[in-house]
């Protein structure tokens, strides 16, 4: 089903969403210039379309006792479609995962991960990913510092 076209007001509300997506209705109406039913009526077409798939929170992973971050490049050898499917549900079900990234080029699999320490990295590297008969490659990265962007990509 193809989506429909977005006007300016549906991006300036995305905009704003994305920005702070705590922003409440009030605001986000005075923001764009509509009225606060108007705007609402917008948001909820906009979540109902799925162009706003839901809302992230933010954490800050060192007060869960996360004090290291890694990005893992994970190369499989086998790429069927019941490996890939698999291997991506399987993974991101695990607590120490953040996201997980199907990519083309070289690695198959970028995957962002919060751990306690070096050896807690160790043995999630070891027993989650390269325990696996289908994993080929893996390269561990680690992350010294994030920040998320606040301005909605223009396309």
């Amino acid at each position: 089903m193809a989506k429909r076209p977005l006007d300016k007001t549906d991006i300036a509300i995305l905009a704003a969403l994305y920005k702070d997506a705590r922003m409440n209705n009030k605001d986000i109406a005075e923001l764009v210039g509509l009225a606060p039913s108007t705007c609402l009526e917008r948001i909820k077409k906009l979540q109902s379309e799925q162009v706003i798939k839901g809302a992230q929170l933010n954490v800050d992973f060192q007060a869960l006792g996360g004090n290291i971050q890694v990005m893992i490049s994970i190369r499989l050898s086998d790429h069927s479609r019941p490996t890939i499917d698999t291997f991506q549900k399987q993974l991101a079900l695990l607590p120490e995962v953040i996201s997980l990234y199907h990519m083309g080029g070289e690695n198959d699999f970028l995957l962002h991960a919060s751990l306690g320490d070096t050896e807690h990295l160790r043995d999630f590297v070891f027993n989650a990913i390269t325990a696996r008969k289908e994993v080929n490659h893996v390269e561990t990265a680690l992350i010294y510092d994030q920040i998320n962007g606040t301005v909605l990509p223009k396309v």
